[in-house]
């Protein structure tokens, strides 16, 4: 298949996985808040081994070890500092929110811009090599289960229709193919490799800033325990990953 087949494929099942959220209808929220829990550690074990030891590594090679990654790699985590501090996206992990939850139109863009910036990370990944790109694309896939059915859940509880909640969530989700097809397009005039510090700075902000405080609140010892054991597993999965790919 080639690179354009990959990220349309990729970019389609990315935004598929908007469906999952109709999961929380069927769920009670005790249930569905006990499945997230290890999901988010999970994800942020996976977000942090894929930009450590997949998304860095491969731009070493690609670019160089040039103070120019760093840049990019810094750029990506602002680029989502900046997006929760002037449009307060954040993902939520829960199955009903609290009453400072921004309104449902306002998390859809936020969201979609989100999903736009993460195609243009995958994308340039599948460009660079189809191998990270794959890893890339699972790496992402891993986090956006937990936050697409907790934002689902946030648009019902908040009042809409699930049907409705449904088709807007899938709507957002769908930048993240115009982000990959964007990141192909310009592949010819723009050096695509510099996506991937980017796309590492990316996925440390989430990791670090959105999903670690989310693992490291829960008071059982039992959570913390589940929550430490699925982030240590989703760090081994993607260091095991270096020996396959």
């Amino acid at each position: 298949m080639s690179t354009l087949g990959w990220i349309i494929v990729s970019g389609l099942a990315m935004s598929s996985l908007a469906l999952v959220g109709a999961v929380t209808i069927a769920l009670p929220a005790p249930l569905l808040d006990r499945i997230l829990l290890p999901l988010v550690g999970l994800a942020a074990g996976s977000l942090l081994g894929g930009a450590f030891f997949h998304m860095l590594p491969e731009a070493v090679v690609a670019l160089g070890n040039d103070l120019a990654l760093y840049v990019w790699l810094v750029a990506g985590f602002l680029a989502f500092f900046l997006l929760e501090q002037f449009l307060h996206w954040h993902h939520c992990h829960k199955a009903v929110h609290d009453q400072h939850r921004p309104l449902g139109y306002l998390i859809l863009l936020a969201d979609g811009l989100h999903n736009f910036i993460g195609g243009l990370a995958v994308g340039g990944a599948f460009i660079v090599d189809i191998r990270v790109g794959v890893v890339t694309w699972v790496v992402a896939a891993l986090h956006e289960i937990p936050q697409e059915l907790g934002d689902f859940g946030v648009l019902v509880h908040s009042g809409w229709r699930p049907r409705s909640a449904l088709a807007w969530n899938l709507a957002s989700a769908l930048t993240f193919l115009v982000g990959g097809l964007t990141a192909y397009a310009v592949s010819s005039s723009v050096d695509v490799a510099y996506l991937l510090p980017f796309a590492a700075g990316n996925f440390i902000y989430i990791a670090a800033a959105d999903l670690l405080p989310e693992i490291t609140s829960q008071a059982r010892t039992r959570d913390k325990i589940e929550t430490t054991a699925a982030l240590l597993s989703g760090l081994a999965i993607l260091l095991l990953a270096t020996r396959l790919v």
